[in-house]
């Protein structure tokens, strides 16, 4: 099985978890979810699933955003700067850069950072359950 139909048979277990029908503009807003690589926002969302479906309504989107959210299936973000943005979630923890010039988002991992972080936190009394670490960058010229 692809990972695009895994997030997508992922999201829809989700939505029927939650009590919502799967119905046709659902299935196509999952599909393009599934399928983003970038971090659109639910306008760029409710485009890409009228251009599979028409009859999608942004309210629909925004629903389905909500729920999915709630069930853990997909990540929102609220980058400075712009409104709320959406990926479906991973397996592996990544962190974000953002370009400020041209508004893209770059996933990226570190081994560095995640040791720094526990050891700031241990030396602090604490334990790392959950964190987020976003760069707002500029390329170089």
């Amino acid at each position: 099985m692809s990972g695009e139909s895994d997030k997508t048979e992922k999201m829809t277990a989700a939505l029927r978890k939650a009590g919502i029908r799967v119905t046709r503009q659902r299935i196509a807003l999952l599909g393009v979810l599934a399928d983003a690589d970038d971090h659109p926002d639910a306008v760029e969302l409710h485009a890409r699933a009228r251009a599979v479906e028409p009859s999608v309504s942004l309210a629909t989107v925004y629903r389905t955003l909500s729920v999915l959210q709630e069930q853990g299936v997909v990540h929102r973000h609220a980058f400075e700067g712009g409104g709320a943005r959406f990926e479906t979630t991973h397996e592996d923890h990544h962190d974000h850069i953002l370009d400020v010039d041209t508004g893209e988002v770059i996933e990226f991992q570190s081994d560095i950072i995640e040791r720094v972080q526990d050891e700031i936190a241990r030396e602090l009394g604490y334990e790392v359950v959950h964190h987020r670490l976003e760069l707002y960058c500029r390329k170089k010229r």
